[in-house]
């Protein structure tokens, strides 16, 4: 037990996410329980986990989640470990959310995207037909984010290109999608900033500059592509090109990333395997496998394509792999499991609203730990 690694993880506690300070102290060595000193409380280490007020051991709960971030049926795994299908579920949903905070504290950080590709695809539940759209970036394979509806409407793809807005610097930027109309209303939408004027009201919407969208529209007979048209709606060619030069290596504008990355996930989530009898029940329960494929896809799975050649004189030819969290400088290795799910999302502090006038004592405790 190590509390210079450890926050508090109470929100209503002035040192609420910080680590390092000194605050925390061993209250339990049998127990595993830590101590704030500043909101007088103990937590248990597990506490912000998936392992958090489960009965079965780390050990077990982590070859359960990778069976199921791989593919394995929700009943594969109740007759394997005898567990209840309830059980089971309910540790995939916690697993979900779990990823859903990691993805937002590490993936969705500004950065420069060059080429970002979204798509969508139709998942069989029970009784409906639900709709899943995803993005990525192009050059290092990041997935950047889903959203599950059951209507392929506009809200639907609005959700996603927000996930693409919070992980976007404002750069040149290529878009390539379909020919679904509702991708040039939500880029376009999404894909604004306020310019302040300094008078009374909502500011003027500007847009972003260097937003580039092409699409890839192709044309089917018996169930065949027979052809594919490509459009460029918003940006100059000349740029476009220069933008899939970097992103890609070269090539003609296409989706064939996202539609690979479908695929991969269409293979490792049993919900959305096709004619399969694991059909999800609930958005929200796809929703969580989803993130959790996902988030194991960025950081604890090699991608062939993103490896380097090592220039080592004198040796044999040798190759460095590389995640997608690797390639996008989130993180400098390739994560296990246990440490994707023993990670710790820290969360700013949420303070109750107090009557009358704060004490003394209390605006300096808030002047050292919020300032």
């Amino acid at each position: 037990m190590d509390p210079q690694t450890v926050f508090c993880p109470n929100r209503e506690c002035l040192a609420s996410g910080q680590v390092g300070k000194g605050n925390i102290t061993i209250h339990s060595q049998k127990e595993k329980r830590y101590r704030c000193n500043v909101c007088k409380k103990t937590f248990v280490e597990t506490k912000g986990t998936v392992f958090y007020r489960r009965k079965k051991t780390p050990e077990v709960i982590t070859r359960v989640l990778i069976l199921l971030a791989f593919g394995c049926p929700v009943q594969a795994i109740v007759q394997a470990f005898e567990w209840d299908e309830r059980t089971v579920r309910s540790l995939q949903e916690q697993a979900g959310q779990h990823c859903e905070e990691l993805h937002a504290q590490l993936v969705e950080q500004p950065r420069d995207l060059g080429q970002v590709q979204a798509d969508e695809i139709w998942v069989k539940a029970q009784g409906v037909i639900l709709w899943l759209a995803m993005a990525m970036q192009v050059s290092t394979r990041l997935w950047l984010g889903g959203a599950v509806s059951a209507h392929r409407d506009q809200h639907l793809i609005r959700a996603v290109i927000e996930h693409v807005r919070a992980c976007a610097l404002c750069r040149p930027l290529l878009f390539c999608v379909d020919g679904l109309s509702s991708y040039l209303t939500a880029i376009r939408t999404v894909f604004r900033e306020p310019l302040p004027t300094g008078k009374p009201g909502r500011p003027r919407l500007r847009p972003w500059d260097g937003i580039h969208i092409a699409q890839v529209v192709k044309r089917y007979a018996r169930r065949r592509v027979v052809g594919i048209e490509r459009r460029i709606v918003q940006g100059a060619e000349q740029t476009i090109q220069r933008l899939v030069q970097q992103t890609q290596g070269g090539g003609v504008i296409n989706t064939a990333y996202i539609e690979r990355l479908n695929g991969t996930f269409r293979s490792r989530l049993a919900a959305l395997v096709r004619r399969g009898r694991a059909l999800p029940r609930q958005e929200a329960s796809l929703q969580a496998g989803v993130y959790l494929m996902g988030t194991v896809y960025n950081f604890c799975t090699y991608h062939q394509s993103l490896r380097v050649e090592l220039q080592l004189p004198g040796q044999r030819r040798r190759w460095l792999r590389r995640t997608p969290a690797i390639a996008a400088g989130i993180t400098d290795h390739k994560w296990s499991m246990a440490e994707l799910l023993w990670h710790k999302v820290p969360h700013p502090p949420q303070l109750p609203k107090r009557r009358g006038r704060p004490s003394k004592a209390f605006l300096a405790l808030k002047a050292k730990w919020l300032t």
